[in-house]
């Protein structure tokens, strides 16, 4: 049910600022503004065309809380769908808290998290991917994460979506039309363009389903634990890769006894660094805990990247080459980069023999910046960003996802179905429930707990 009350909130974020705007939105929207709102020019804002702006003063009786500049924006003709008001008042904490409240004086209530966004989404001028999207725009923080956040809220995913539910509509109908006339056997779905629909589907559900691993990726960035021996220079390495002293490096070993992390984007993808306390037998309780939040850490990452020091090869790199084994071992499916450090201390002769004998070893000297950026390479490496480039749409949604592998699971009913010549009714069954799928993830299908699952992570004025 489409709310009818009139809802305020700040729009802008919280704290002193030199703008801050406040929005208003519902059937009184405009009328409750005018009760508050002086044009200087006299004019009464009830009577105005949408989208315009109007300088006044906010006030109650003669008392005049600011001077303001009024948008407005009536009926369908809003980002809400419903008449709308933003009023953009000087960025004092106290201005805007007393037009807050005088709003609230005048009928307005205070808006729930995301309910902007929310009566956008049940007047019809969006989506519930798109409304997502909404969400994710603001969250981005890195290149990628806005492209494919602004590719999904202008409809990219779910126009690809709905097209493919409207094909698979409209067979479905055509299926349930042969169910009306049973007895006389006749078939108003041509089979043979139904099984290429459903192939087409496939493939595009797959290819939806497999992006999401990209997806994920770019809006929550790649996990890199730092791990190696004690005092090999990882903290060094750490503060060379974000260009800042964020990790404390000193000669003695043991130095970083908890984790660190911090976060750098690279041709924006986020990666975060773990900094991670040396791998080494010890005694020292609070650094077994370190320790033994390494391994931890190595578990949760996506990329290792194992870090020695090379001026130590020659005398320990039996040591270091089981220790590579042991990580590859544990972790088999996680990417490993073995980096030799300190590489700057290293003679030509030194440099061949540790490339020979471990031909995937990158020298760099973190202390020099030397090779920093051929690892920033080798990282990227492990992103497949090619969707990307090609504007294909990707899923970052785990809901999205969710729903995708479930129509998958459907659609590959429905062709086995056909293939085993079951009934038109049970196929029938087995494509509602795709569709049903289909649905969950533009809203056609929805319901007050999974919207308000949604919409509760959103921010007040949103």
């Amino acid at each position: 049910m489409i709310p009818q009350d009139t809802i305020v909130a700040l729009a802008t974020a919280s704290g002193s600022g030199a703008i801050a705007i406040i929005r208003i939105s519902g059937a009184d929207a405009i009328t409750i503004a005018a009760s508050v709102f002086q044009s200087v020019s006299g004019k009464d804002i009830t009577r105005q065309k949408t989208h315009t702006l109007h300088l006044g003063h906010i006030q109650e009786d003669t008392k005049i809380y600011d001077q303001v500049l009024l948008s407005l924006f009536k009926g369908t003709n809003s980002y809400t769908g419903e008449n709308t008001v933003e009023i953009s008042c000087h960025g004092s904490v106290y201005i805007q808290q007393q037009i807050i409240q005088l709003l609230l004086r005048k009928g307005c209530r205070m808006a729930n998290a995301g309910e902007f966004t929310l009566r956008a989404f049940l007047n019809g001028k969006l989506d519930l991917s798109q409304a997502e999207a909404v969400a994710d725009l603001i969250a981005s923080d890195n290149e990628a994460s806005h492209q494919i956040a602004m590719q999904q809220m202008r409809g990219g995913f779910s126009n690809e979506i709905a097209k493919l539910r409207e094909e698979l509509l409209n067979f479905a109908s055509l299926i349930e039309l042969e169910l009306d006339f049973a007895e006389e056997d006749v078939e108003f779905a041509d089979r043979s363009q139904f099984y290429e629909l459903l192939s087409r589907i496939e493939f595009v559900l797959k290819r939806l389903i497999d992006s999401f691993a990209v997806g994920n990726v770019i809006k929550n960035g790649i996990p890199v634990a730092i791990v190696g021996e004690p005092n090999v220079g990882k903290s060094t390495l750490l503060n060379a890769l974000l260009n800042e002293e964020r990790a404390i490096v000193s000669d003695i070993a043991g130095t970083t006894r908890d984790t660190i992390e911090d976060e750098l984007v690279i041709n924006g993808i986020g990666f975060r660094f773990i900094d991670t306390a040396g791998i080494r037998e010890t005694e020292d309780v609070v650094e077994s805990i370190g320790i033994r939040k390494t391994f931890e850490k190595i578990e949760q990452a996506q990329v290792v990247v194992y870090l020695f020091d090379a001026t130590q090869f020659g005398i320990a790199g039996s040591g270091i080459r089981v220790e590579i084994e042991k990580i590859k071992n544990q972790f088999p499916l996680k990417p490993l980069l073995i980096i030799g450090n300190k590489a700057d201390k290293l003679t030509d002769a030194q440099k061949l023999e540790a490339v020979t004998d471990i031909p995937e070893l990158l020298l760099i000297s973190a202390k020099e910046n030397s090779g920093v950026e051929t690892l920033k390479d080798k990282l990227m490496s492990f992103v497949n960003t090619g969707a990307l480039r090609n504007n294909e749409t990707i899923v970052t949604n785990t809901r999205h996802y969710d729903s995708l592998i479930k129509a998958l699971e459907e659609i590959q009913k429905v062709q086995f179905g056909m293939h085993s010549g079951i009934p038109a009714d049970l196929l029938a069954i087995d494509i509602r429930q795709a569709l049903y799928h289909f649905g969950e993830i533009t809203g056609s299908v929805s319901n007050d707990e999974l919207l308000g699952n949604i919409f509760a992570n959103f921010c007040i004025g949103k």
